[in-house]
């Protein structure tokens, strides 16, 4: 089974909980989105389903994946992704995925494109303190002495500092959903992800939290459902047969009286109609 969807960030709005608490939530519009193509370890080393979303023109794809796609009787794309799974995928090149996978009360992993800062200082770019605010600082945000000594003689690489902010690939772990809309494609997640509104994201189910464990806890449910309402419904069936069996039986008594009491009735009507035929 597919652990992921793609889909796209609409925006940030406000609900309120049961107590009157407000809870800041996501809207995302994610799927439907069309298996494109299937791997398996066998053939490519790893297992992935490579999943298609939303629509785009045939010119906007490249000459390889247009013969590719009408080979295979598939529509072009606007955004194509691989999600890895743990095993070889059941679904199909063709099939669809839609949010029913999702529900309710599920964890999320949401990868997505930060947005773009520009060129930013320390003080924002890397958390500092920065200087004192006295009049006779002179070093209120500046950073200040980086280099070492005679050795080694040089500021080590990753040292932080100003310099290019965001517009990177950010995931954000455990993302409680809230609510699922099937009909619309929408699901709505606790919180902020990465990017701004109309952003592209991936959307996997939580690695700390298995995914597995409560298809589990579902299907035993289930069975348990299914074995409490069998006996029910046979007595249900088999009340329904002895009353049928009765309600015939009694319409049957019924037919046959009443057929008694109307055939005195005619033979006595007989002699009444020869004796006026006499008079």
């Amino acid at each position: 089974m597919v652990k992921g969807i793609l889909g796209k960030k609409l925006g940030m709005s406000q609900i309120f909980d049961e107590k009157g608490d407000k809870i800041p939530v996501t809207v995302i519009e994610a799927g439907p989105c069309q298996v494109q193509q299937v791997k398996t370890a066998e053939k490519d080393g790893y297992n992935a389903v490579q999943l298609g979303f939303e629509d785009t023109r045939e010119s906007r794809t490249k000459k390889p994946q247009r013969e590719y796609l009408k080979r295979n009787k598939l529509t072009p794309k606007k955004v194509v992704r691989e999600i890895r799974c743990d095993e070889a995928p059941e679904e199909k090149t063709g099939d669809m995925v839609t949010i029913k996978l999702f529900q309710k009360g599920d964890y999320l992993d949401i990868s997505g494109t930060s947005k773009g800062k520009g060129f930013q200082g320390g003080m924002k770019r890397c958390g500092w303190a920065g200087g004192k605010e006295s009049h006779g600082s002179m070093s209120h945000r500046v950073p200040g002495s980086i280099g070492a000594s005679s050795y080694p003689s040089k500021v080590d690489k990753g040292h932080p500092g100003p310099g290019h902010l965001g517009n990177g690939k950010v995931t954000v772990q455990n993302v409680e959903i809230i609510d699922v809309d099937t009909e619309s494609n929408l699901i709505v997640v606790k919180g902020a992800i990465p990017g701004a509104n109309g952003n592209y994201i991936t959307i996997r189910f939580a690695k700390k939290k298995p995914f597995a464990e409560r298809v589990i806890v579902e299907e035993e449910q289930q069975a348990e459902e299914e074995k409490a309402e069998e006996p029910a419904e046979a007595g249900e069936t088999a009340s329904g047969s002895v009353e049928e069996t009765q309600s015939d039986g009694q319409s049957e008594k019924e037919r046959s009286e009443k057929g008694q009491d109307e055939e005195p009735e005619a033979e006595k009507e007989e002699p009444k109609d020869g004796n006026e035929e006499k008079s």
